[in-house]
């Protein structure tokens, strides 16, 4: 049998995270606890996920559905947008799909978010189930019910909390991922361990080359401990009112990146960046001594991840810290780091300190 660890919402069991080596478990891990049989079931993914695993799925899951199709929009941060809802709301109309029918999130991190989003305000609200295909998805966007879409360039400025009714981790689907995206999930997986177990962090560095080869074993370790930290954190804050916040260690300033970079680098790359800007405003702080920061930093090279880039504007980037959701009171909440496996909340950065870590990332480059 697989391994599962459970999420509660209200101190009550709310959702499993089975951890699996194939997708054989799926069509009786829906009928028996969501009587499938008797809905209809919509797998909702991408250009570059549905030919890789969405005819399998689907021929799965059709002996234990009333009917299942398929919904696949274009690949991409640019399709993680309200038209792309629409268009899923219209065939799902088409479909007449009711509330007793259930969606199916299939690929990584925007597929999950788009797809929750989806289930969210359909019919306001129908049940639907994570399948994520990415390290980044398997990691750390497929938990906790957070959805949404981007809105007009801006990050997850579109969403609602709507928890999934069981989280499926297909392990053996990273062996397709390309470099690029694989490395990409590994920016969340180091996040978790900054904010929460700095034993996680020492176990990251001793099996980074079993990571790089992605060894199985390591693998299921790695993406089980990155579950368990957010498992733990959402937990306490299923709707981000406190803590929860720390899970946003390197967001702030790499939602921004990411935008004023017109989504030239991935998600988890510019939550390297973002991570490297708030260990060094740490260091700065006095938080952490100064070869933590340059350990951290270093850290992200063997994973592809950068550490530094060209030409960013401080200005333009920390105008865009502005448009962050994270916003309260006119106040950005920074996530810092008091030490390795111990984030705090810090409402503190002034401006000049976001601008001196953005001059840290191009000095960096031209280092």
């Amino acid at each position: 049998m697989s391994e599962r660890i459970t999420v509660s919402y209200d101190k009550k069991p709310c959702y499993d995270i089975l951890f699996a080596k194939n997708f054989d478990e799926l069509p009786e891990e829906l009928a028996e606890k969501f009587q499938t049989p008797s809905r209809k079931l919509c797998i909702v993914t991408d250009s570059q996920v549905a030919p890789l695993y969405a005819d399998k799925v689907k021929e799965l899951l059709e002996p234990v559905s009333r009917k299942t199709a398929v919904f696949t929009f274009s690949a991409g941060e640019e399709s993680k947008t309200l038209d792309t809802v629409r268009e899923l709301y219209t065939f799902l109309i088409q479909e007449k799909f009711d509330r007793s029918d259930m969606l199916i999130a299939l690929g990584g991190g925007v597929v999950g978010d788009l797809t929750g989003y989806a289930a969210a305000t359909y019919l306001r609200g129908i049940d639907f189930i994570q399948i994520p295909t990415t390290l980044l998805a398997q990691v750390d966007s497929s938990i906790g019910g957070k959805t949404g879409v981007d809105f007009d360039g801006y990050k997850n400025m579109v969403g609602a909390f709507h928890m999934p009714k069981l989280v499926y981790m297909n392990l053996k689907t990273m062996e397709t991922l390309e470099p690029r995206q694989y490395y990409n999930g590994f920016a969340e997986a180091m996040k978790s361990a900054l904010i929460g177990d700095a034993r996680y962090y020492e176990w990251l560095i001793s099996n980074m080359y079993e990571i790089i080869d992605r060894d199985p074993d390591t693998m299921l370790e790695m993406v089980k401990r990155s579950c368990e930290i957010k498992r733990r954190i959402v937990e306490k804050d299923p709707s981000e009112k406190g803590e929860r916040a720390l899970l946003n260690l390197g967001h702030t300033l790499g939602h921004a990146i990411e935008k004023a970079t017109g989504f030239s680098y991935l998600h988890g790359e510019c939550v390297a960046l973002g991570c490297v800007a708030a260990a060094y405003i740490s260091w700065k702080k006095e938080m952490i001594p100064m070869e933590e920061y340059y350990e951290i930093r270093d850290m992200f090279v063997p994973f592809k991840l950068p550490i530094s880039t060209d030409n960013l504007d401080p200005a333009a980037i920390i105008e865009l810290t502005k448009s962050d959701k994270k916003m309260k009171d006119g106040q950005i909440t920074f996530v810092l780091l008091k030490k390795i496996g111990q984030a705090v909340l810090d409402t503190s950065v002034t401006e000049d300190e976001m601008a001196e870590a953005i001059k840290e990332l191009n000095f960096t480059a031209e280092d």
